[in-house]
């Protein structure tokens, strides 16, 4: 009955894996459409995902280590480990599907989360370089609320983003 538990362990951390993913595109789309007054919400939400994930990987850990001493393998088994010492039968293939759907799930999430790393430095260099011009006026609008004098310099705008 171990296995059923461990299965079902890892189905929950597939689950919260794909929750994460969401969260991260979630937090994308404030990044790339510019609306930073939502950030702070979308970085909470993926840091309880994260800790949810933590909590997953420590139960999966306990069952492991009770499945794996169920298969006279060491009780420190990793997922692989488990799946090469798993008896005839289905489930060194369940595993081995689990295994092969969380190292996806994971390659996707590090990507989500490289690529907002890079949109979050890009808008850091911008928010650097625009105040090391000096200006803190737009050229809108001035400290009173009238028309200000227009930017004379050439302006530079990445549309790739």
């Amino acid at each position: 009955m171990s296995a059923n538990e461990l299965s079902a362990c890892l189905w929950r951390e597939r689950e919260l894996l794909d929750l994460l993913a969401f969260k991260l595109e979630e937090e994308q789309f404030l990044l790339t459409s510019g609306k930073s007054r939502w950030l702070q919400y979308a970085t909470r939400e993926v840091e309880q995902v994260m800790e949810r994930l933590r909590n997953a990987g420590f139960a999966r850990t306990v069952e492991a280590s009770i499945v794996a001493a169920e298969w006279g393998a060491d009780e420190n088994v990793t997922l692989r480990e488990l799946v090469a010492k798993a008896p005839s039968g289905p489930w060194a293939d369940i595993f081995a599907a689990h295994l092969a759907a969380l190292t996806e799930q994971t390659n996707q999430i590090k990507e989500l989360r490289d690529l907002n790393e890079h949109y979050l430095r890009t808008a850091i260099r911008f928010i650097q370089d625009a105040q090391a011009d000096g200006g803190t006026e737009s050229g809108t609008y001035n400290a009173n609320g009238a028309s200000g004098q227009g930017s004379t310099s050439a302006q530079m705008f990445d549309f790739t983003l």
